[in-house]
């Protein structure tokens, strides 16, 4: 409109009923959170350079994308409560994938097909805006038996990048096909990708056996979609869980992975000791069939014991196949919660494959992070402590020459009572990391069997106040954890099984 008066023209912008009850939950929520941040921010164990919430509860990372010159971050968030709620989305943006923003919560539920939460999903940019594409969850009254909830595929689109409006036409994607033999109360956690002139989306479903599997949907518009297929399944024979979460398809290097999530894998041994787990098959994707042909077993993605629901994006800015995840694992001890905040990402992870194997690595952008570095090139021969070597908060990458020795014990985080233990044994080829004197509220020991390569092992490892992550071998195995040491707990001890030449790189961070 234009004023003759001022001589000006102003804009007009009408918002409806349901915008602006959307706005004022986000508003209500974002008052709140800054009140309970200030809490949260003073505990010792927040992390320096891994994502978090301002405050209270987090789980899934969503919508891991770039726009408009940015790196963005949404995850899932109950901002009320360090405890598990309705689902809200918060969002962080950076440009470098090292240094992070936070920006206003995304979504909120509150409309009658999210009413109980906005659950986890992606984001993909069309025309100059950003959609994300979520799960709407109801909770339904199941007192007479029968379903006990109602999830569909939900749209939200954004000029800007900060500022989310829900599409009328939600949900986009209302129901699966009645022929299929899926239970439809568990649909969820939608991937979306392009591919040609066709977006696709590939989303977790459990059958009426309750064994896992995903489907997919393709559109041209992110508005109408079209079911293509059941694009990989699972039976009750088979060790793959009870229902399939967070379903990613990645393109890595050349390859094609199915990346998911399995709730209710039993353990084999050693392996597949957590709740839940997260992994992978390579195979190939029929795009005129929506048929993913599997072709290895089941491999986990991180051998510790926090991590979970990660998601890919396609970095196409550098060519790569970026992942992230959650630092955490359901039902499992976290002390934060008292000091008003939970849960927090893993470092952000660049996916390769070698030798029919996902490779993960710390992305090189954190190298910027650095800062007080300290080398050595030694001989460890009795176990020992190295001046300027110490600390919470940093990244400590070693290469081990075990030609002459058996293996070795790597304590981190070490006090007069406290102590998180890194060990190999040569003979067995295992390598531990055992938390029973790891802190509060946490113990038990995760392991993987790993060769040396021309006798050495290569280790990366990233501690940061209440997490480590220790990528072996340049990423063929990684263990990630949640440990919650005393604040003096700084000492890192070597402590050599024989003989070892070593290269010792520190820094703080």
């Amino acid at each position: 409109i234009f004023n003759q008066k001022s001589n000006r023209f102003y804009k007009i912008v009408i918002i409806g009923v349901k915008e602006l009850k959307h706005t004022e939950a986000l508003l209500k929520a974002e008052k709140f959170q800054q009140k309970m941040e200030k809490i949260a921010q003073n505990d010792y164990w927040r992390p320096q350079y891994h994502i978090a919430a301002p405050a209270n509860w987090i789980n899934d990372p969503n919508g891991f994308c770039f726009y408009k010159g940015e790196y963005h971050l949404f995850y899932q968030y109950h901002p009320y409560s360090s405890q598990w709620g309705p689902m809200h989305w918060g969002h962080v943006a950076s440009k470098d994938l090292a240094d992070w923003e936070h920006r206003p919560i995304a979504l909120a539920p509150t409309d009658e097909y999210d009413k109980d939460g906005c659950f986890s999903g992606s984001a993909i940019e069309n025309d100059g805006k950003l959609y994300l594409l979520y799960t709407g969850h109801v909770d339904l009254d199941n007192s007479n038996g029968g379903n006990d909830r109602i999830e569909t595929q939900c749209l939200a689109v954004s000029d800007d990048g900060k500022h989310f409006e829900k599409v009328e036409n939600n949900p986009v994607i209302k129901a699966l096909p009645e022929n299929l033999n899926i239970r439809t109360e568990h649909f969820r956690d939608p991937k979306v990708w392009k591919h040609g002139d066709w977006y696709y989306t590939v989303v977790g479903v459990q059958t009426k056996e309750e064994s896992g599997q995903v489907v997919v949907y393709k559109s041209q518009d992110l508005i109408n979609w079209e079911f293509l297929n059941i694009m990989a399944t699972s039976s009750v024979k088979e060790n793959l869980g009870f229902m399939w979460e967070c379903p990613n398809f990645a393109e890595v290097n050349g390859h094609e992975a199915l990346i998911l999530s399995p709730q209710g894998v039993k353990s084999e041994g050693n392996k597949f000791l957590n709740l839940h787990q997260s992994g992978y098959f390579l195979g190939k994707m029929d795009y005129n069939t929506g048929i993913f042909e599997r072709e290895n077993d089941f491999e986990m993605l991180d051998y510790g014991f926090d991590f979970y629901a990660p998601q890919i994006m396609q970095d196409e800015k550098n060519n790569r196949c970026l992942m992230i995840g959650w630092l955490a694992m359901w039902e499992s001890e976290m002390p934060e919660q008292e000091e008003g905040w939970a849960g927090m990402m893993s470092i952000p992870r660049v996916l390769e494959v070698k030798n029919n194997k996902v490779y993960s690595l710390p992305i090189p952008e954190l190298k910027k992070l650095r800062k007080n570095n300290v080398n050595y090139d030694v001989n460890l021969v009795q176990n020992c402590i190295l001046e300027g070597i110490n600390g919470d908060c940093y990244e400590l990458n070693t290469v081990f020459d075990l030609t002459k020795a058996n293996g070795f014990n790597l304590k981190l985080r070490v006090s007069e009572n406290e102590e998180t233990v890194i060990s190999y044994d040569k003979n067995s080829k295992i390598f531990k990391l055992n938390r029973d004197k790891s802190g509060k509220g946490v113990t038990g020991e995760r392991e993987a069997k790993v060769n040396l390569q021309d006798e050495k092992i290569y280790l990366q490892i990233f501690s940061d106040y209440s997490s480590l992550e220790i990528f072996i071998n340049g990423g063929e195995y990684v263990i990630s954890s949640r440990i919650y040491p005393m604040q003096e707990a700084t000492g890192i001890v070597f402590e050599p099984i024989g003989e070892i030449k070593a290269k010792i790189d520190f820094s703080e961070m």
